[in-house]
């Protein structure tokens, strides 16, 4: 399997997790995957109020300049570590 269809079997299995993530992994999850998909964030940022918006742009720009490459071998490490 090449690293995108090991991403993509990372990306499904993760839904298969038997708890919910605590609320820094899931943002470092949804980071990797922006950052392996979309590459550097460019958009712009959301209103102050919007709290998850925010932290969800956060932690994907956390990823900036990181190759779409090295994101999507983070991720499918950190689903990996889920399981353990």
């Amino acid at each position: 399997m090449n690293t995108e269809e090991q991403f993509e079997a990372a990306k499904k299995r993760v839904q298969t997790l038997s708890e919910r993530p605590d609320n820094n992994t899931l943002l470092k999850l949804y980071g990797l995957n922006k950052q392996a998909t979309l590459g550097d964030c460019n958009e712009p940022s959301p209103p102050a109020y919007n709290f998850i918006e925010v932290a969800k742009q956060n932690a994907w720009k956390g990823f900036a300049g990181k190759s779409k490459d090295a994101a999507m071998h983070e991720y499918i490490a950190l689903v990996d570590s889920l399981f353990t």
